[in-house]
């Protein structure tokens, strides 16, 4: 998943605060336990910060 495919679910899902805030204060076990912006710059891939994501915020599955 690019980058920008990976904001714009967010920013869909989330709203653009909300995301912005879960992308730097929320800490994803799932990728190491790391929040989702530290998990992506330390070479993550997006798609696996938007399922570790998905799934700590109860996002319907067929969103992923």
């Amino acid at each position: 998943m690019r980058l920008t495919e990976f904001t714009e679910l967010m920013t869909a899902e989330f709203g653009v605060p909300s995301a912005d805030s879960i992308l730097t204060d929320h800490i994803l076990i799932d990728v190491g336990g790391r929040t989702g912006a530290q998990a992506i710059d330390d070479g993550v891939d997006p798609r696996d910060v938007w399922i570790a994501i998905c799934r700590d915020f109860d996002v319907p599955r067929h969103r992923w």
